[in-house]
Formats: structure tokens, sequence, C-alpha cells
């Protein structure tokens, strides 16, 4: 019996016709009292039912040829709408020629019962499928979430339909025009869902009982972290964004702290990275790694002939193969310079990015002697060989931490830069670049945080105060190839990262986009071995800006290579590491 209700499209096609022949019956016969003021003579009835039938038949054979009868009741429309018209207007104009064609077959027939007719079916066959599509619209409404859509655009309507079409489970309840050019469409309809100004906002949440947002506005982080807020503080809890999956296509999806902390740079320069990379062999190091697997992206991205990737982890570098399965893997160490040399001369490489590196400051505290050896011993290994084979650029990627370094891991990248800097190299150019935290990098505190809110866990913060820079890997990579474009060879570039944030802010902020504030509490478990309180990007204000103001350049710091290449093997062979490490960065404050 249950199977029997289950609604098909055989038992949808039978219903609309059936009606439909109800409904063509009742039209005219109201058309026939309509004209004779509910008084009927006997003799006009003899035609009625051949002029029933020939009609009806038009009309359903009209029906058929224009799919009608196969559209789903919820997406009855205007197309729908104008079809069913188009049908009436055929249907009754070939009675019209069928009738003049054969009057004594019709006679005795009223002429103005077809006008009549023709009103009415419209109004009753129309009605019917409007009146369905409201009663299932509402049922469906009632079962999904009231949503207020956020911004005018194509993406709005997109996001309409496939609401009514049953693709997402939220209900278009309201449209908020939040961008100045959108002003103008306050207070009209957009697929029938009105449109409210943004000062508006909050009281329209509370109107219409809204659950959910969906964002399709563009909108910079600044503007998303004071949406975020005000919708938070209206009690909506649940934030979706429509953003770009590939080059295309575009999908809904939970709105991130990525996306709140994300500082798009106004001046990446697509077309001096492209002539930069295009149609050249690149070698990356690390390429597995967060930094090194979209640097490898970007590359592709920008045409280059080749790619080496290096990574010294199975793992990692199988992922980054399946992206780019056209590349050259090599699964090997920088720390290992005979296979490093072997490459090397194996491949005619233009361009050197030098991304491999151990960074996680707690386990480098606790692995000193690997730190030191692969952080500055493998960097030294890729700088040498790179000039020995005439390697047009060379990128070394360094970090925030080797400013004013408190930390082992800081340390090393310290005098990985003296090395990058100092160096004899000949007519290979090459570059220090460092930047801060990527949002989420395999060592970010973002990962951490969500499995820890995912798990239901209080969240751990080492401490309220603790600042962090944060920008978008694949703005960090592009900004780090942009940089190498530009260098002339023996310098430190510094990316601005934009305002430093605090961690247990951006806790708070987890927490809020998660809705979880009732059931997570922050505790705070102390810094770290070696970590800093702040972290610096510059370190005086004698930096330089360059052509581009999210790129710096500073000063030099002149390190006698002959004695820097000594203390190098000395910091190597030495037992006692940080001595060696002090001595050769003097600013080196070590926070056990």
């Amino acid at each position: 019996m249950s199977a029997f209700l289950q609604p098909t499209s055989l038992k949808r096609i039978l219903f609309f016709v059936l009606f439909d022949i109800v409904l063509s019956l009742f039209s005219l016969y109201s058309a026939y009292l309509l004209r004779f003021n509910f008084d009927i003579p006997i003799e006009f009835f003899h035609p009625f039912f051949l002029v029933f039938v020939s009609i009806t038949a038009f009309k359903l054979l009209g029906f058929f040829l224009f799919r009608t009868y196969f559209t789903v009741w919820r997406f009855f429309g205007f197309l729908e709408a104008k079809n069913i018209l188009k049908v009436h207007l055929i249907a009754y104009g070939l009675f019209t020629l069928l009738f003049f064609s054969f009057q004594d077959i019709f006679a005795p027939f009223p002429r103005s019962v077809i006008i009549i007719d023709f009103m009415l079916s419209l109004l009753l066959i129309g009605g019917l499928r409007i009146s369905k599509r409201l009663m299932v619209e509402q049922n469906y409404k009632d079962a999904l979430k009231p949503t207020l859509i956020i911004g005018v655009n194509n993406k709005t309507t997109t996001i309409i339909k496939n609401a009514l079409a049953g693709d997402i489970d939220y209900y278009p309840s309201a449209i908020i025009a939040l961008l100045q050019e959108n002003k103008n469409a306050v207070n009209t309809y957009l697929n029938n869902v009105k449109i409210f100004d943004a000062i508006e906002l909050e009281s329209v949440v509370q109107a219409q009982n809204i659950e959910a947002a969906i964002i399709t506005a563009p909108l910079e982080s600044n503007e998303l972290n004071a949406l975020f807020e005000r919708l938070n503080a209206a009690g909506v809890s649940e934030i979706k964004q429509v953003k770009l999956l590939g080059s295309q296509h575009e999908k809904l999806s939970d709105l991130s702290i990525e996306d709140l902390l994300a500082r798009k740079p106004k001046d990446l320069d697509s077309k001096v990275i492209a002539n930069f990379v295009n149609n050249k062999t690149v070698l990356i190091t690390g390429a597995g790694g967060s930094i090194g697997s979209e640097i490898s992206l970007q590359c592709h991205k920008f045409g280059a002939k080749k790619l080496i990737l290096v990574d010294n982890s199975e793992f990692n570098l199988y992922t980054i193969g399946e992206q780019l399965p056209e590349a050259t893997l090599r699964l090997n160490s920088v720390m290992h310079r005979p296979s490093m040399e072997m490459l090397f001369a194996q491949e005619n490489i233009d361009i050197v990015i030098h991304a491999a590196a151990y960074k996680h400051v707690p386990i480098c505290e606790e692995n000193i002697d690997m730190a030191v050896t692969n952080n500055i011993l493998g960097t030294k290994h890729i700088i040498d060989l790179s000039i020995a084979h005439k390697v047009a650029k060379v990128v070394i990627i360094s970090t925030d931490k080797a400013v004013r370094p408190t930390n082992v891991m800081g340390a090393t990248k310290r005098v990985s830069e003296l090395y990058a800097q100092n160096v004899a190299s000949g007519k290979t150019e090459i570059v220090a670049v460092r930047f801060g935290n990527v949002l989420g990098s395999s060592g970010s505190v973002i990962p951490k945080f969500k499995r820890q809110i995912e798990a239901g866990q209080n969240i751990t913060v080492t401490h309220k105060e603790m600042t962090r820079y944060f920008m978008m890997i694949p703005e960090a990579c592009q900004l780090v190839l942009q940089t190498a474009a530009i260098a002339k060879g023996s310098e430190l570039f510094i990316l601005d990262m934009g305002e430093p944030v605090k961690i247990v802010d951006l806790a708070k902020q987890m927490i809020r986009l998660y809705g979880k504030e009732d059931e997570i509490n922050i505790e705070f478990c102390g810094l770290r071995p070696g970590e800093k309180m702040y972290e610096e990007l510059l370190i005086s204000e004698a930096e330089q800006k360059t052509k581009y103001e999210s790129i710096f350049i500073t000063n030099p710091t002149h390190y006698d290579i002959t004695t820097l290449n000594h203390d190098i093997e000395q910091l190597v062979s030495t037992p006692d590491k940080l001595v060696q490490l002090k001595k050769m960065v003097p600013e080196f404050d070590h926070l056990p």
C-alpha cells in the first residue's frame, strides 16, 4: 500500500491528465452558463460533448508536445506558464478552424462560448499547477532552514534555484543588498524573494526567524569579519559562503577561519610571475610540504617547462605527484649531497626553490642535531650545487622566526639567510624570502584548533597575549615567486603579512564559527620550549620598499664567507650546538 502512494512520473502525468479533463469539462459548462445567464436552452446542449472532446483533445495533445506533463510541480515557473498559454492559443485556434469548416456538425453553438471557455480554462488549468507548486513549496519550505542570502548577483539567483530544486537544505527567506552598487535593488524582488537594505539585517533575521545565512557577495576579510560579528550577534551561527571550486565551478562551503583571516595582497603581479616561471625547468625541494606543494602548483599554473619535485617523505611526494602527474618526482633528502649532486648533473635547472626545512619549533628543540643538519647543511648543499651547476636563480624560503630568534629552528634559518647573502654566487642569483604563518599549513595552529573543537575538547592556547602573522598559502607562494622575479641576488626579502592576530581571539572566533560557545572553553597551557610571545618580520626600520607594497627588502648582513664556512663546520661537528649558534647569531636569545 505504501508503495502505491509513492509519487512517480507516471502518477504525476495521470494526475494532470485527469484533472485537465475534469477542469476542461467544468470550464466549458461554466462558459455555457455564463453565456446564457445560467439558463441554458436544451437545443444548445446537442453539440456540447463534441465541442468538449474536440477542444480537450487539442489541449491534451498540446500539453504532451510542449512536455508540460513532464514538469515537476515545484519547478513550475514562467516558462511553463508561457507553454500553457501557447497550448491554449493553439488548441482554441484549431477548434475555431474546425468549427468554421464544419459548422453544420457543431450547430447550434454560440461562438462567444469559445472566448469565455478559453479564459476559464486558462485560469483553472494554470491555477491548478500554481496552487500545487505553492502547496509543495510551502511543505518544502517548512522542512528547510529559513535562510538569509547576502548579496545581489547571479550567484544569488543560482542559490534560490538550487533551493527550490531541493539541491540544498536551505530556503531563501530574504536577501540583503550589502554592496553599494546593489542599493537600487532594495525593496524589489529576486525570484520572488524580497531584497532588504544592509541596515535592516538584524530586524530581518528576527522577523523571518532566520537560522542560516549564505554569503554570495565578494567581500574582503575585514568586511567578512564585520558581517560575521553582526550575524553571530543576531543569533545566526550557521554561515555558508559560495566559493569557486577550480576555475569554473562553485560550491557552498562553511565560512572558515581562513576566510576571516585571509589578507589578499593587492599588488600580486601575475604577468611578472609568468615571465619568471614560463618555459623554465624548476627544481623544488620540500615539494610535498604545505609551502612546497603550493609553489609546485603555482609553477605549473604559470607555465613551467619542467617540474622536478624533491621530498624525503614518500607520502608527501606521492600526494603532490597525484596533482601534477607530469612532474618528475625524486625521493631524496637535501642532507644527502651525493644524490642531490647527481640530480643537478642530470638536469639543466633554471630555478631552484628551496622549501625543505624542519619547521616545528618544539620538535627542533628536541632534535637540535637534525635541525642544524637539515636546515643549515641542507640549505648549504642546495646553494653550493646551484652555484656549481650555474643555476640562474635560487630562492630560499625563510621565516619570521629568524628575526631575533628565540628557538633553534629560527636560529638555523637565520644562518641559512646569512649564507645565502654572503656566499660567492658567481652568475647565480640567490634570494631569501621571509614570511610568517600561512593559513592551513601542516604546522599551523588552525588545524589543531579544528581537531579539538570537532572532538568536543577545550582549545589549548599557550598564552593570552601570543600573536602571529597569517596569510593564505596561495597568495604567500605567489608573492614568493614575484619576489624571486625582481631579485638581483644576495638579498633578503620580507613579505608584508598585515597586522598580527592574537591567538586567543582566533580561538574564540573559531568556537563561534562552530556554534560551540556554550560547550568549549579556552585553556592556557603556557609557552612551549623556544616559543616567542610575538613574532617579528622586520629587524629594524631600515628596510627598503620595493615597487610592490607587499614586498620589502632588508639591508644585507655581512659575514665573511670563509669564517661562515668554518663556523658552519664547527656547528655541525660540535656537541654543544647552542653555544655555536649563539656565536654565529648574536641576537639568538634562546628560550628553553
